[in-house]
């Protein structure tokens, strides 16, 4: 596989991805954020973000899933041989349809997002893939499953080459301040 070496400086690359999640609805953001505190323990997941109990047992199934992602991270294929892909790319794209089952990423740039973070820069060469299959699948409306393949765009689905740099910007949960409090 081919990948970009060029990489734009630090702080550029900071403010762009930082621009690109502030791009996303808020409901992207915040499943984002729930789904990196799922991932890395960062916080206590059902106490952050559950806000009754249907969202309570979404986290649950959740964190299932995700107890997955330290193996496939060490799974991630180097290069493009078929006999590498088959372990990998199945739970990959399990993982993927239960994210896209949520209705909180609405388009392949949020996934790719959040799954960056979720497994780092190895991942990009099989996001699209893992994307598509999981878009997809008969779990899913076929209105959404339309919305949701439309939105990956001919380069993100071509791409000759994927860039080896690691993400910069990790959105986390800042608890809001009172400003009266806080001056």
């Amino acid at each position: 596989m081919a990948t970009r070496t060029s990489q734009p400086a630090g702080g550029a690359l900071l403010i762009s991805e930082l621009k690109e999640f502030a791009s996303f609805p808020k409901a992207t953001q915040r499943y984002i954020r729930r789904s990196l505190d799922v991932a890395y323990g960062r916080s206590d997941p059902l106490e952050t973000w559950a806000r009754d109990e249907i969202e309570a047992a979404a986290i649950a199934a959740q964190s299932r899933f995700y107890k997955q992602l330290d193996h496939l991270r060490v799974q991630i294929p180097d290069d493009s041989g078929l006999d590498m892909i088959e372990p990998f790319l199945g739970m990959l794209v399990t993982l993927a349809a239960f994210d896209l089952g949520q209705d909180r990423l609405p388009n392949f740039a949020a996934f790719r997002f959040l799954y960056e973070r979720l497994m780092g820069a190895g991942v990009r060469p099989w996001l699209p893939a893992a994307f598509c299959a999981a878009a997809a699948l008969p779990h899913l409306h076929p209105d959404r499953r339309r919305v949701l393949l439309q939105s990956i765009s001919e380069s993100a689905a071509t791409a000759p080459g994927w860039s080896t740099r690691e993400p910069v910007f990790w959105p986390e949960w800042v608890e809001k301040v009172d400003q009266a409090a806080a001056a």
